[in-house]
């Protein structure tokens, strides 16, 4: 069992019935009262961010989990299917595991973090960003281009996507998976 001394970016902890990963932390030694530390931390099981204060000697629970990359092969009512690309077994991620799972498409390949004990799934982590196809464009606007006009598209993957008015249907571009903005188009 490790202590709130012992937290680390990175590090899994069990806490409130779930498992978060530590994105932040900060040891505090204020001048009065005794030291603590601060941390901000994201559920591997649904995303969510907590801020926290450990006391200094806090005893912690520490989950050892193990990430492996799989690829994506397809989803069906139920969730989505990986596959493991060294001994191509295959394993099941449900819906609500996968954050802005819009923007994965079949063979891209995904970060799955399992808990180390029995290697049960917990979460996916798709790459920060992704090259996409639009297979629509709203027509642009002819004289709305003073600013910096934004129209819809639809990717290959069925995701909508704002994007400038010079993009149309057949242009790769470029999206961030975390807010699923428009980065640039793709030669």
């Amino acid at each position: 069992m490790a202590t709130s001394n012992d937290i680390k970016k990175g590090m899994c902890i069990e806490f409130s019935n779930d498992i978060f990963k530590v994105i932040e932390f900060m040891h505090v030694k204020p001048g009065k009262g005794p030291a603590f530390v601060r941390t901000k931390m994201k559920s591997v099981t649904n995303g969510k961010v907590l801020d926290n204060t450990f006391s200094a000697g806090h005893k912690i629970d520490e989950v050892k989990v193990i990430t492996r990359k799989f690829q994506y092969l397809y989803e069906d009512d139920n969730g989505y299917h990986f596959m493991n690309n060294d001994d191509f077994s295959q394993i099941y991620l449900d819906k609500d595991m996968i954050e802005n799972a819009q923007f994965m498409k079949a063979g891209e390949e995904v970060t799955i973090i399992l808990k180390d004990e029995d290697e049960s799934p917990l979460s996916a982590e798709i790459p920060p960003t992704v090259y996409l196809e639009v297979t629509e464009a709203d027509p642009g606007v002819k004289g709305n281009t003073a600013t910096n006009a934004l129209k819809n598209a639809i990717v290959e993957t069925g995701a909508r996507v704002m994007v400038p008015l010079f993009i149309e249907a057949g242009d790769k571009i470029k999206v961030n998976t975390e807010d699923g903005s428009y980065l640039e188009r793709v030669k």
